[in-house]
């Protein structure tokens, strides 16, 4: 959700019961400003909160004039000092994927998890444990890219492709009407596409390259992984993430109001296709 319109787009999204006290709303209406301001970011995006045991983790992203170009990630304890989270590696996320439960809400703490390893000695092959560490930073850092990769979306028109490449806000977008509020095709992965690539020139043709650039939700696997619900008279529409329980998405049929945040503990539902 958009920092700058950060109270009415938590209004919006607080049917799903996740919202922030009084106090927490006032210093990141402040911070936030501020980290756009000094780190000079074209938008800043409150992503959300991650719970953990000891303390939350509050994210938020700062975002290039290329709206597709890589997201920056900070993260605070206290809504008021941020800091900058590196960018997710292919091997961070394939360390952290060993590591299950909640978070501790410590960024310095450390998980242990005993691997074995053969070890070759002359002639003579033996296994032995070796102890790894993960600092649970890598792990939030990992966890939200996966998030954003697999669920964070934007409504067809909001952003349009230039015909030199980069991506920019459509300042035209006036919403969706309500019919189309409802499809789920009507919703589109909020990242570089992957499965667009893959399609037939067929398939392409009734597309139109400067707003359907990105892949859409309709195709998604397993399928059923979204909920759409119509909320306030049809005045809103939500669009809940059964794969990543916490994630919601807000869109106000006919006005610019949408975004998504996510409120959960950072831990994918992986008995889903079996729930289906």
């Amino acid at each position: 959700m958009d920092a700058d319109s950060l109270l009415l787009s938590l209004e919006l999204a607080s049917g799903s019961g996740q919202g922030l006290s009084p106090d927490r709303r006032a210093s990141l209406l402040t911070s936030l400003m501020l980290v756009k301001r000094d780190y000079r970011y074209d938008r800043v995006l409150f992503w959300g909160r991650i719970l953990g045991l000891v303390a939350d983790y509050y994210i938020a992203q700062g975002l290039s004039e290329d709206q597709l170009a890589p997201r920056k990630t900070l993260y605070s304890l206290n809504c008021t000092e941020w800091s900058l989270l590196p960018p997710a590696t292919e091997e961070m996320v394939a360390q952290s994927s060993v590591v299950k439960g909640r978070f501790m809400g410590d960024p310095s703490y450390e998980y242990e998890h005993t691997e074995l390893q053969k070890v070759n000695e002359g002639e003579k092959v033996f296994e032995e444990v070796i102890v790894v560490q993960i600092k649970e930073e890598t792990r939030l850092v990992s966890v939200i890219d996966q998030i954003d990769k697999a669920v964070a979306i934007i409504p067809r028109g909001a952003l349009f492709k230039t015909p030199f490449g980069p991506t920019h806000v459509n300042r035209t977008f006036e919403g969706l009407s309500l019919s189309e509020a409802k499809k789920l095709s009507s919703y589109f992965h909020f990242r570089e596409p992957v499965e667009l690539k893959n399609k037939t020139l067929l398939e392409k043709a009734n597309l139109d390259p400067s707003l359907d650039f990105m892949d859409s939700l309709e195709h998604d696997i397993p399928k059923g992984s979204w909920s759409i619900q119509m909320e306030r008279g049809n005045a809103l529409v939500v669009l809940r993430s059964l794969l990543w329980p916490g994630l919601t998405f807000y869109h106000a049929p006919r006005t610019k109001h949408y975004g998504y945040i996510y409120v959960g503990t950072g831990e994918k539902n992986m008995d889903l296709p079996f729930m289906l």
